[in-house]
């Protein structure tokens, strides 16, 4: 087994989305082969509903698949093919755009107001870029979790893990998606495909996912602030950590334990043409899905 080294860490920055909506953005619109196939990571959590009750009204997708993972609060979803429903607390909604969909989310707090949940967006290859639309969306209470006997636990949102797999399927990358919670103190070393790209993103708690040869002297930007900050081995709250190669990973959480997601996909290696909610291979074929929008085309009637 080889050990993969953290490749990079930096904390999810302030950003505004859709209507208004009040979010932190982990990744997105910067290098599309950092992460490939993942483009896109957004943390929305907020207690103050004006900060999100405006939504993401409609909007087109065609090119990508977007995962969404709603951890507090709902969303309230609809699609341009007449599809409507509600995401609740522990669901997930895993969207194929394919050809081309419009849709909106409205995120809607709990009984306190807090609303929290996440959404990734992966690339299709180019021999998928233009399939049928669908969707997967699955109730928590059918998402398989694993207790270890160091009270780790595991929910397999996607992919196998530890013998149990996920209720979604059919996905290009062969993605695995996973919610992880580390006791206090627990050291735990987790297997990760050799060939994927991978990365995890902590929400909650704080732990070291460096080898103990380079434990300290980790750097990220402290949130709402330019300073530097030294946290010395220990990534906390919405910090993404990207690593590198090799077939295991190492985490060791703080004080007050951690829970993290751990995603990991096999690249993609297309180039790729990116405007907005749309992402193709090639900037002939993001100009006609621009005018397509434009003529209203672009939504396929054979789907």
């Amino acid at each position: 087994m080889s050990f993969r080294p953290v490749k990079s860490e930096r904390v999810a920055q302030p950003t505004l989305e859709g209507a208004g909506v009040h979010l932190h953005r982990a990744f997105g619109f910067g290098d599309p082969s950092e992460l490939d196939p993942f483009l896109l990571f957004d943390d929305f959590r907020n207690d103050v509903p004006e900060a999100f009750m405006k939504g993401f009204p409609w909007h087109p997708h065609r090119g990508i698949e977007t995962i969404t993972y709603v951890l507090n609060g709902s969303v309230d979803h609809g699609d341009s093919l007449g599809n409507s429903g509600t995401l609740g607390a522990g669901d997930v909604q895993w969207m194929t755009a394919g050809s081309g969909i419009m849709h909106q989310e409205m995120p809607k707090g709990n009984a306190k107001g807090q609303m929290h949940g996440f959404q990734l967006w992966a690339n299709l290859p180019s021999s998928q870029k233009m399939v049928a639309p669908r969707y997967q969306d699955v109730r928590g209470s059918d998402i398989p979790e694993i207790i270890d006997d160091d009270g780790t636990r595991v929910k397999v949102i996607v992919g196998t893990f530890w013998g149990k797999t996920g209720p979604v399927d059919g996905i290009a990358a062969e993605p695995v998606y996973l919610d992880i919670y580390v006791p206090p103190g627990v050291k735990k070393t987790l297997p990760v495909d050799t060939y994927a790209h991978a990365f995890a993103y902590v929400f909650d708690g704080s732990a070291n996912f460096r080898d103990a040869s380079n434990p300290y002297g980790v750097r990220v930007e402290k949130e709402y602030r330019g300073e530097e900050l030294n946290i010395r081995d220990l990534s906390g709250n919405r910090t993404l950590v990207q690593f590198d190669t090799g077939d295991e990973i190492t985490v060791t959480a703080g004080p007050q334990g951690v829970r993290f997601l751990l995603v990991s996909g096999r690249p993609i290696r297309e180039p790729v043409a990116w405007h907005g909610p749309i992402v193709m291979n090639t900037r002939a074929e993001l100009m006609q899905a621009m005018q397509e929008l434009r003529n209203g085309t672009f939504i396929k009637a054979e789907h």
